[in-house]
């Protein structure tokens, strides 16, 4: 049974809760500014909808869509005002980190606390490429429900955390609960802070910037799960900052397990925080460059070993490991941009493989690699606060990109994916995402699906 989605437009809705709103919000008097320019928009939002009334007296008035235009960009604007922070932070990122997850930092002092949900449908098809049987099913799961706490002393000294419960539950052995990250930072000057806990590794778009409403798909991309292994967190302690159009990020980690690599990737050797193997350390360092607004370059890279103590008849296993990620992005009026390449190295392969008793074709990869593009375009831009975006995002990672000798690649790991479809916000907390993702390899056993999600950020 083929499922059609169809997507519902909202007329008027902002305007009918902007007219539930108190018109003398508390903060107002506080800011003789803002309560004179809320004042203003009173009187233009009145005066337009008596022009589309019919019942001014104004001069020439103009035609009925151009006034719910204007009367779209002005209610946003007067949202914006009267709801204050809680509607600054549906938008605005800080220090790397997603809208719900920096509302500690705005915070004059005390207690925060923000969230997300999501949830996903997957509707695999039943054959792969080849004309076999997927074996794969349709399921719907509610996949993350996210609390982040934080409290803040002072101006200096701030703790923020992700909670997450996967799945929906702890029990039947699906689900898990897990801290996505906990941290203290010290705030010394926006050039320098000092950050320690169960960081998240600082690599690549989502890892860090992960909540539903900021990126396109149902899914994370496949290359920041399968390369850059997202949710990646650590334990460690570090620097970050900002100095003009420059922000920087170096820490110190504990590795990776290299007994939990497989031929599937590096997914399996996160440690996650819980009682995590320090006999190896990494060094993870970012950088980003703002040029001008609405344009994004970048590049991080991570250089650790994974060996955690593992040993063979010929001593220690280093298993040192190198990743390289480069980045960019371009955002102008509804037209958003995504590019990312990345690649990783690891040592000490053909040991590692013994050690685990692999296969000819189960190699863990010498070296990975993976990289997208991603376009989307909001056809609603410039007409109020929802957003409908059309977007497409093409994709290639091989996790045995190499392998040692005597071992052989699996072509079902070099994979290519184009997925495209749609995300409409009706506003900026919600949104709703559809897709289709067609999957082919190496080996012909690719298994096309479709995805819905919902997703909402508090």
């Amino acid at each position: 049974m083929k499922i059609r989605p169809t997507i519902g437009l909202c007329g008027l809705i902002l305007t009918l809760v902007l007219g539930s709103l108190p018109t003398s919000p508390l903060w107002a008097a506080e800011d003789p500014a803002t309560a004179a320019r809320l004042t203003e928009l009173e009187r233009q939002i009145a005066e337009l909808r008596a022009q589309l009334a019919g019942g001014s007296d104004a001069a020439p008035t103009p035609d009925a869509a151009e006034i719910a235009r204007r009367l779209d960009l002005l209610a946003a604007e007067l949202e914006r005002l009267k709801l204050g922070e809680v509607a600054v932070e549906a938008n605005t990122s800080l220090y790397g980190y997603g809208p719900a997850a920096s509302k500690v930092y705005r915070k004059a002092q005390g207690f925060s606390i923000g969230g997300y949900g999501e949830m996903l449908y997957e509707s695999p098809n039943a054959r792969r490429d080849n004309g076999s049987a997927s074996g794969r099913r349709a399921e719907i799961d509610f996949l993350r429900a996210v609390v982040y706490f934080g409290y803040k002393w002072n101006d200096r000294i701030v703790f923020n955390s992700e909670n997450e419960i996967e799945h929906a539950t702890t029990g039947g052995g699906t689900g898990e609960a897990s801290v996505e990250f906990a941290h203290v930072d010290y705030l010394a000057r926006p050039e320098v802070n000092v950050r320690a806990g169960l960081l998240l590794v600082p690599m690549g778009f989502v890892n860090e910037l992960h909540e539903p409403t900021v990126y396109l798909g149902a899914k994370r991309p496949d290359v920041e799960r399968v390369i850059l292994p997202a949710t990646w967190r650590e334990n460690g302690f570090g620097l970050f900052g900002e100095a003009g159009p420059v922000s920087y990020k170096v820490y110190v980690l504990n590795g990776f397990r290299g007994e939990g690599f497989t031929a599937g990737g590096l997914r399996g050797g996160r440690q996650k925080g819980g009682r995590a193997l320090a006999e190896d350390w990494a060094v993870v360092a970012r950088l980003d460059y703002v040029p001008w607004t609405g344009v994004t370059l970048g590049a991080s890279g991570y250089v650790g070993d994974a060996g955690q103590g593992t040993t063979d008849s010929a001593g220690a296993i280093g298993a040192g490991l190198t990743i390289f990620e480069g980045h960019a992005e371009w955002r102008w009026r509804g037209l958003e941009v995504r590019a990312l390449v990345t690649r990783a190295e690891l040592d000490d392969v053909a040991r590692l493989n013994r050690k685990l008793g692999l296969g000819p074709t189960a190699s863990i990869g010498e070296t990975l690699s993976g990289s997208y593009v991603q376009l989307g375009y909001d056809v609603l831009a410039g007409r109020g606060a929802a957003q409908l975006i059309p977007f497409v995002r093409a994709e290639r990672y091989d996790t045995q990109d190499a392998v040692p000798a005597g071992f052989a690649r699996n072509p079902a790991n070099d994979v290519e994916s184009l997925t495209f479809g749609l995300a409409w916000k009706p506003f900026e907390q919600f949104v709703v995402k559809a897709d289709f993702q067609d999957y082919d390899n190496g080996a012909g056993t690719g298994v096309d699906q479709f995805n819905v999600a919902i997703g909402y950020v508090f």
